[in-house]
């Protein structure tokens, strides 16, 4: 740790561990009631755990980017945050927003729009947060006068974030226009802008733990941005089969939305070789493991099972059913919640006291536990799901009918989702176990105006 500011970031990540402990509590209570009989069932149906599985699932990740991002832009600014004490006020707001939101819905306290569930009141807080965190950023690499292209696209994904949460404030009496216009947040964020948050994360992480030479990986993040603009936005139009715009969109949208995450791939296997080439072995190899399989996963699970059904011939017959859900579990966990990861592990050894910095066996056993079980999540959905399509949608059984013909792959989903539990829990048990660290580890403080070697 260079700089004292970044030890905010420690606040955010336990704060965004707490909150993925939550969701998979819910998580699991969503799965087993598809077992039944379900003692809960007057208590908290399926309705409720499930949205609030879904939202606590982003606002941990929102949470994580914004510790990865306190804990990144001071580095590569080589300057200390612009306020701390904003940056605890914006925490502290986010929290009582997220704690009261989870309440909320408890009593069926919300909007009913997908992943938007939240009341009009905490998404003004949640502009507020927003508008806190990215004047502090702002303001930290504006006075340190060093702008990198690393921190550029990461800001442009933030920023862009923000702006695109602004179609949820409002409020569409027609249905159909809603989901129109829900897309224009949901899809955008997590199909669009988040991936140049990802790539920012990714480029930062690959050029410290790889070797990789910063000219060319941030040549690759113009590649991400270029195919967020052009594959993220006409991407948008695959979510569009069951709302009536024209068919041209339909085709375009299955297309584009399979080939927004060539480039970050493309850049961890140039990063993978350069490091081979540069013989650099980071003691961190833990960080390394979750940052290059953020990337392979994002792969398999945003691209190649986004691309399995995204197509209109296919996607009228698995629309909303348990093949979304595969495709879904696979492309966030990959995309996001690793790359989150792969933030928190490459921190923590200069956050916390007595802590390895390559990792201990707690560690890597989290890392493949969760792998193992999000994999075999990603198997039961996928069968699951292919049952479903085939009996609900062509041979026109029941909805119910269907639920109990492929009730035996739920039995896998739960055996395999408490493997990846049992990862988390060790994450989680790990970030716990060492006590927070106060002190700067270094004296050697960059001046700060010092000009970037790579300007966006």
């Amino acid at each position: 740790m260079r700089y004292k500011s970044q030890s905010v970031a420690y606040w955010y990540f336990a704060v965004a561990m707490v909150l993925f402990g939550l969701q998979l509590v819910f998580g699991l209570l969503s799965a087993a009631k598809y077992l039944g009989p379900d003692p809960l069932l007057n208590l908290l149906p399926f309705d409720v755990t499930k949205v609030i599985h879904t939202n606590l699932l982003i606002v941990w990740v929102l949470t994580g980017f914004m510790g990865a991002t306190y804990w990144m832009v001071p580095d590569e600014s080589r300057s200390e945050l612009h306020s701390t004490k904003l940056a605890y006020i914006q925490l502290g707001l986010w929290v009582v927003m997220g704690v009261s939101a989870i309440i909320g819905y408890l009593f069926r306290f919300g909007t009913g729009n997908k992943l938007l569930e939240q009341p009009l009141p905490h998404k003004i807080v949640i502009v507020i947060c927003m508008l806190i965190f990215l004047y502090n950023i702002g303001m930290t690499i504006k006075k340190s006068g060093r702008f990198t292209t690393t921190e550029g696209v990461l800001l442009l994904g933030l920023a862009s974030a923000a702006v695109l949460y602004l179609p949820a404030l409002l409020h569409y009496e027609n249905y159909t226009v809603s989901i129109y216009y829900r897309w224009w947040t949901i899809h955008l964020w997590v199909e669009g802008v988040w991936e140049m948050i990802q790539g920012g994360f990714l480029a930062y992480l690959l050029i410290r733990l790889s070797g990789a030479d910063r000219e060319v990986m941030e040549k690759w993040l113009y590649v991400i941005v270029g195919l967020v603009f052009i594959a993220g936005i006409l991407g948008t139009a695959h979510h569009y089969y069951w709302v009536g715009v024209p068919g041209y969109w339909l085709p375009l949208g299955g297309f584009f939305s399979a080939l927004e995450p060539l480039a970050l791939i493309g850049m961890a296997m140039y990063a993978y070789y350069a490091m081979r080439r540069s013989g650099l072995a980071h003691p961190n190899k833990l960080a390394l493991h979750w940052t290059l399989g953020s990337a392979v996963f994002t792969l398999f699970g945003a691209g190649l099972l986004g691309f399995a059904h995204t197509f209109p011939s296919v996607n009228k017959w698995t629309h909303g059913t348990l093949i979304t859900a595969m495709h879904g579990h696979a492309a966030f966990y990959g995309a996001y919640a690793m790359i989150v990861m792969a933030m928190i592990v490459y921190a923590l050894p200069s956050l916390t006291r007595g802590r390895e910095e390559e990792g201990g066996t707690i560690g890597y056993w989290a890392f493949w536990l969760q792998l193992a079980g999000m994999f075999g999540m990603t198997l039961s959905f996928a069968t699951a799901g292919i049952g479903q399509v085939y009996l609900e949608r062509i041979l026109g059984m029941g909805y119910l009918d269907t639920q109990l013909k492929i009730q035996i792959h739920f039995l896998m989903l739960v055996a395999t989702a408490s493997i990846f539990a049992t990862g988390v829990g060790l994450f989680i048990y790990d970030f716990f176990r060492h006590p927070r660290r106060i002190e700067v580890e270094t004296n050697e403080v960059q001046p700060t105006n010092a000009p970037a070697r790579h300007v966006l």
